[in-house]
C-alpha cells in the first residue's frame, strides 16, 4: 500500500510538472517570458525527465585540463590500462553468471543487483542512494571533460538531469574534434570516467579504514554505544525512557561496548529467561503488595498477583525450601531490580539471612531487561527483546562533548559504503561493450589501436567491432533479466 501510494504520488508529480511546462509553452502572455527563462538557465523539461545544462563550468574544465599536462598524461594513460583490464573481468565475471544460471550452479552473490526503493533499499537509505548517485555521476563526467581538454577536444557544456527519481550529469563533447584524435587520445578520454569512478571506491575504501582514527577528538568507542534515534511512541520513549545521545552500556548485566556486543545481548536475552534479583524472604514479605486474601501458589511460572493495577510493581515468584510450589509477590519493580542480579537460587546465599531469588513472573516470549544509559536511573523494558532492538537505532560512536553531532559518524560511514558499491558497480556496468556506454567507444578506439596496423580493412574491423558489440550489449541484458528476476523471484 505504501509502495503504491509513492508511485502514485511520483506520477503525480512529473505529469502535473510536464502539464505546468506545456501550459505555460502554449500560452500567449507567458511563453515568451517563460522561453527566454528555460533558455537563460538552462533547464529542460519533458516527461519524466528533468535537464540542466550550462558552459558555466568550461573554463573550470580547461584550468585543470591545462594543470601540469605530463601528470595528467600519466593519470589519464593509467585509467586506460584500468578501463581495458576492467572491461576483460567484467565481460568474462558477466558470462561466468549467464552461464552458471544455465547451468543452475548457485550463484552466491549476483554482481549486478538493481536497487529499488521500497524493495530493496529502505525509505530511511534512499537520500544516502540518491545523492551517492549523483556524486559518482558529476566525478564520472567530470573525468570526461578533464581527459578531453587536456586531449584538446573542445567541450561544449556539462548538464544535470533527474530521471523519475534517478539523478545524473552528463558532458557534452565537440565531435569532430573526438573523431579526429588518435585512438590512444579517444582511450584516455573515454576510460577516464570509470577511472574516476574506480578511485572513487579507492578512497572511499581508504576512508572506511581511517574514520575509527579521525573520529579520536571528537568521539570515543568500544566502551558504549551511543541513541541515534528513538522510535516515537515506542516501549523506550518518554520522559523516562531512552534519548539521543544516551550511551547503553550494559543490558541485563551484559555488557555493551559495540554494535556486536548489543546484537548478542539482545539474542542472549531472547535464548535465556529473566534473570532474577537477590532479596531476603522477610523483605519480600514486607514489600508485597498482593491481596492478603488471595493465596497464589502453583506450579506456573507466569501469573499477574499485581492485577496490572500499578505502574510500579511486577509480579514476581520465587520459592522457599519448604515448599517446591512457586510463591508469588506483587513488588516495586525499580527497588526489586536494584538488588544482585541472580540466575540460580544458590547464587544469592548469605550466612544466616534466609535470601530469595525472586524472577518476573512473565510469558515465554516476555522478558524484563535492565538498560543502562548513562548516568541516568536504568530503564527497565518489560516485553520481547527484539521490540527494544527495532525501537532504537544506535552507533559505535559516543560523542565527548554535547555540541557534537551523534550520528555523523554513522553518516560517513554509510555514504562511504554507498560510494564503494554503486561507483564499483558503474564501473562494471560502464565497461561492458554495450550499445550507449562508454564500453562502446572504448571497444571500438581499442579496435582500432592494435587492429588497424593488421587489419587494414576498415569493413572487416566494423564487423569484429560489431559482433564484440552485439555480444556485450545482448550479455548485460541477460544479466539484468537474472537480477530482476532474482530480485522479485
Amino acid at each position: 500500500m505504501i509502495q503504491t501510494t509513492w508511485i502514485a504520488l511520483v506520477l503525480g508529480v512529473w505529469s502535473s510538472l510536464y502539464l505546468l511546462d506545456a501550459f505555460l509553452k502554449s500560452h500567449k502572455s507567458w511563453s515568451r517570458h517563460y522561453i527566454h527563462f528555460l533558455d537563460r538557465t538552462g533547464l529542460a523539461i519533458s516527461i519524466c525527465q528533468l535537464r540542466w545544462y550550462s558552459t558555466f563550468l568550461n573554463r573550470t574544465f580547461l584550468r585543470i585540463g591545462q594543470w601540469r599536462p605530463n601528470f595528467l598524461k600519466v593519470w589519464f594513460t593509467c585509467g586506460v590500462v584500468f578501463g581495458l583490464l576492467a572491461m576483460l573481468l567484467s565481460t568474462f565475471l558477466l558470462t561466468l553468471l549467464v552461464i552458471n544460471t544455465f547451468r543452475k550452479q548457485p550463484v552466491e552473490q549476483q554482481i549486478l543487483t538493481p536497487v529499488m526503493p521500497g524493495i530493496n533499499l529502505p525509505a530511511s537509505q534512499v537520500s544516502y542512494y540518491l545523492l551517492t548517485l549523483l556524486v559518482c555521476g558529476i566525478l564520472h563526467e567530470v573525468g570526461h571533460a578533464v581527459a578531453a581538454v587536456r586531449e584538446q577536444v573542445r567541450v561544449n557544456g556539462f548538464g544535470l538531469f533527474l530521471l523519475i527519481l534517478y539523478p545524473g550529469a552528463y558532458v557534452d563533447l565537440y565531435t569532430d574534434h573526438l573523431q579526429v584524435v588518435s585512438p590512444i587520445r579517444q582511450l584516455r578520454i573515454y576510460c577516464a570516467g570509470v577511472w574516476h569512478n574506480f578511485v572513487i571506491v579507492i578512497f572511499s575504501v581508504i576512508m572506511l579504514v581511517l574514520l575509527p582514527y579521525l573520529w579520536v577528538p571528537l568521539y570515543t568507542a568500544g566502551n558504549a554505544v551511543a541513541v541515534t534515534y528513538v522510535t516515537e511512541n515506542s516501549a523506550v520513549s518518554g520522559p523516562r525512557g531512552l534519548s539521543v545521545g544516551d550511551p547503553i552500556t550494559s543490558v541485563s548485566g551484559c555488557h555493551v561496548r559495540n554494535l556486536d556486543d548489543w546484537t548478542s545481548c539482545i539474542s542472549f536475552s531472547m535464548r535465556e529467561s529473566s534473570l532474577g534479583h537477590c532479596m531476603a524472604i522477610d523483605l519480600v514479605k514486607s514489600l508485597d503488595t498482593k491481596d492478603r486474601n488471595l493465596s497464589i501458589s502453583g506450579k506456573s511460572e507466569a501469573l499477574d498477583c499485581c492485577n496490572s493495577t500499578s505502574n510500579t510493581h511486577l509480579c514476581f515468584r520465587f520459592h522457599v525450601k519448604t515448599s517446591p510450589e512457586n510463591k508469588f509477590a506483587c513488588l516495586p519493580a525499580r527497588s526489586t531490580t536494584d538488588r544482585p542480579m541472580c540466575k540460580f537460587q544458590s547464587d544469592c546465599y548469605i550466612p544466616n539471612v534466609d535470601m530469595v531469588c525472586v524472577y518476573p513472573s512473565v510469558d515465554n516470549d516476555t522478558r524484563l531487561l535492565q538498560v543502562h544509559h548513562g548516568r541516568k536511573p536504568p530503564l527497565l523494558f518489560l516485553g520481547h527483546p527484539l521490540d527494544l532492538h527495532y525501537s532504537v537505532s544506535l552507533s559505535n560512536f559516543v560523542p565527548r562533548f554535547s555540541f557534537v553531532p551523534v550520528g555523523f559518524p554513522d553518516m560517513v560511514e554509510t555514504f562511504s559504503k554507498y560510494l564503494i558499491s554503486l561507483s564499483g558497480a558503474l564501473v562494471i556496468l560502464n565497461v561492458v561493450p554495450c550499445y550507449a556506454l562508454d564500453g562502446q567507444w572504448i571497444c571500438s578506439a581499442f579496435i582500432e589501436l592494435s587492429l588497424r596496423s593488421t587489419i587494414p580493412d576498415r569493413d572487416t574491423r566494423g564487423i569484429i567491432f560489431t559482433v564484440i558489440l552485439l555480444y556485450g550489449t545482448g550479455l548485460l541484458f541477460v544479466n539484468v533479466v537474472i537480477a530482476m528476476w532474482t530480485l522479485f523471484s
